[in-house]
């Protein structure tokens, strides 16, 4: 399996995460890599003229040709066509995730997707890669808060025989203590690797847990160690029974197909699974109301740089009001998304108090979820300077909203970033995958861009004003230190060998921005 390249440990700037609109700008068809990590000094975009506020012009839809239909057992099928050459992208999501595990057994859900690939009766140790290897195809599959989801990328002759693969693993996965023990050595390697050996990611487990008060967002995806530690293959199992089965999974197929062939294919392989489980409604604890300011600092030794980061929960694309999640889109990128955002020009360019600063925001989620700044000083200024000269963005947006020229830009950008990203089968592919696991639907997705179109500057000032409020946020803050509680963490680590086989990496866990794991 592909391993991902990431920031070393003692990075200290967060790794954006996903959402309709950072998919769509990222252009990414790599299961979890996700966009770049914001602005940092260095030329800066010549600032665009002050354009004449004109009408906005026709929206482009993304996916036009997209069509859709259930099978009897409750499958949702989505079907991409993209006949510019004979390969499609195969996608089959779960709509459960970290966010549904019973209460301790974190990990469950990242633990039964490296599972998934240990085999059938009919498809025994690793039958099914070495039968995508043969055919010359690729695969990995992603573990995030909401949904999980396997992918495959083969000649288009060969969707029938993948399709077959994953209906068969959907309903005869075969587990024992014997093949589910190495497997769970490996992910709590990838823990030490990729969380306890990362101060950053350290932080935004800390930043989550203060943020999240109530709701299991604030439970890492990949788990707490001593939880992970105590899972087993009966665990594991009893997750697959519950979730995986037919009603509560979408199939996306994006590539040289047609919804004909697609939909004979998916009942002759996916239509014979039955359904074996209700999963029943979502049913999540809510966040109550923040009454008080709260801020928390992560002191390590390993830390090169410090930096600074402030998160608010704001609603996701599925439970915004009507231009919340659109506005909060564009105020992201007004304020921190590239070179010409506000934070580059006032407090990486201008003042020359950061070498990095940046945004980002959450919106494809199940249930409300986080919008962050963060910085990274420059060498002699210090965290608070950092921090008020970010705040003091965020507050002038929020009394003041954005300019013309800024809102014209920041729209302009990300609509033409969604024509874009039509390039690319599998980027789409994910985009509508990600969206209908967490409560949107295919029209939703075609019509993105014009709402996007629609957000007013009172829009973008709304949402800043009513949402950056002291108390709905955490600061959090990463320093140089001793730090004996991580001495002593650090020394109990595993560090046994990887077991032979295929392993999922986990390249973006920064925990800041950790809602995918691979």
């Amino acid at each position: 399996m592909r391993r991902d390249v990431r920031p070393s440990s003692s990075s200290s700037v967060p790794v954006r995460p996903s959402s309709l609109g950072r998919v769509i700008h990222a252009l990414l068809f790599v299961a979890g890599l996700l966009g770049a990590t914001g602005a940092s000094a260095g030329a800066a975009e010549a600032p665009a003229p002050q354009p004449t506020v004109v009408a906005a012009p026709a929206s482009p839809v993304i996916g036009p040709n997209v069509s859709s239909f259930t099978l009897a057992n409750g499958l949702e099928v989505v079907v991409i066509p993209d006949t510019r050459s004979p390969v499609v992208t195969h996608m089959i999501w779960y709509k459960i995730g970290a966010a549904d595990e019973p209460r301790g057994k974190s990990g469950i859900a990242h633990y039964l997707e490296h599972l998934m690939f240990k085999g059938t009766a009919a498809n025994p140790n690793g039958a099914f890669s070495s039968k995508v290897s043969r055919i010359g195809g690729q695969e990995n599959a992603f573990t995030s808060s909401d949904y999980t989801a396997y992918f495959q990328r083969v000649a288009k002759d060969h969707l029938g025989l993948v399709m077959e693969l994953e209906a068969d693993r959907m309903q005869n996965l075969v587990l024992s203590e014997a093949t589910a023990r190495p497997e769970l050595q490996v992910i709590l390697e990838e823990r030490s690797m990729r969380v306890d050996s990362d101060p950053s990611a350290l932080l935004g487990e800390a930043v989550d847990d203060a943020l999240f008060l109530n709701h299991p967002y604030r439970i890492p995806i990949i788990g707490w160690r001593h939880e992970m530690e105590t899972l087993n293959y009966q665990d594991a199992l009893d997750f697959y029974n519950r979730y995986y089965t037919p009603q509560n999974a979408i199939l996306v197929v994006a590539g040289d197909v047609d919804e004909a062939t697609v939909r004979k294919l998916a009942e002759d392989t996916y239509g014979k699974v039955p359904q074996r489980a209700n999963p029943g409604p979502r049913i999540r604890t809510k966040e109550p109301e923040a009454n008080a300011l709260r801020s928390v600092t992560y002191r390590d030794e390993r830390v090169s740089q410090p930096s600074f980061r402030r998160a608010w929960i704001v609603p996701s694309a599925h439970t915004a009001a009507a231009n919340e999640s659109e506005a909060l889109e564009v105020l992201s990128e007004i304020l921190g998304a590239s070179t010409t955002s506000r934070m580059y020009h006032e407090v990486v360019l201008g003042p020359e108090l950061a070498t990095s600063a940046g945004s980002y925001y959450e919106s494809n989620a199940w249930d409300s979820n986080k919008f962050l700044v963060y910085a990274t000083p420059r060498d002699g200024v210090t965290l608070d300077q950092v921090q008020e000269a970010v705040e003091k963005v965020i507050g002038e947006i929020a009394k003041d909203g954005p300019t013309e020229a800024e809102l014209n830009r920041a729209k302009h950008k990300v609509v033409a970033q969604a024509v874009h990203a039509q390039d690319n089968q599998g980027t789409l592919a994910r985009i509508f995958g990600q969206a209908i696991a967490t409560g949107q639907s295919v029209a939703d997705v075609q019509t993105w861009p014009s709402r996007i179109y629609k957000v007013t500057a009172a829009d973008v000032k709304a949402v800043a004003e009513k949402y950056f409020t002291p108390e709905r946020g955490v600061t959090g803050f990463l320093v140089n230190g001793p730090n004996p509680v991580a001495k002593r963490t650090a020394a109990n680590l595993s560090h046994a060998p990887f077991p032979s086989g295929p392993i999922r990496a986990i390249p973006e866990l920064d925990t800041a921005a950790r809602r995918m794991i691979p």
